[in-house]
């Protein structure tokens, strides 16, 4: 918990598709079915990127490299376990897609949609989230 709000950690996939436009990951979250990123609490013994990479690869099947250095964050209320509800912090990285596995941990738990970004930003409820999504389009991406 940092200043009252919990600390999470968030991957922003990207890729390019045939005709080269950006197009970016959006999953389903479990329990409500609401649209948004991979992203999950910090992990022990890796850098906030690494988690980002983890997490991506367990709830969507994505691996590549994330960058070092945070896109951004967003806020959200995230619902416990207990249905409490608490606000938090995602801390948000940009991930290069180099490969996607039909065999994941969290295969069958969540629907996954590439989207384009302003489509993505569509989708998801997090005014935060919606402009970090719009920065996909007018970022260098290399």
């Amino acid at each position: 918990m940092k200043g009252g709000a919990a600390h999470q950690i968030g991957a922003i996939c990207y890729r390019t598709n045939e005709t080269g436009a950006v197009e970016v990951l959006l999953i389903t979250t479990r329990d409500s079915g609401r649209w948004t990123i991979p992203k999950g609490w910090p992990i022990k013994n890796l850098k906030p990127h690494q988690a980002a990479e983890r997490e991506a690869w367990e709830e969507a099947g994505v691996a590549g490299k994330a960058k070092k250095r945070a896109l951004g964050y967003f806020t959200y209320l995230k619902t416990l376990g207990d249905g409490q509800t608490t606000p938090s912090v995602v801390e948000v990285f940009r991930l290069k897609v180099d490969e996607l596995h039909l065999e994941f941990p969290e295969r069958g738990e969540r629907e996954v949609a590439w989207l384009s970004p302003v489509e993505a930003a569509r989708r998801v409820q997090e005014p935060e989230l919606k402009g970090l999504l719009m920065r996909m389009l007018k970022q260098s991406l290399r």
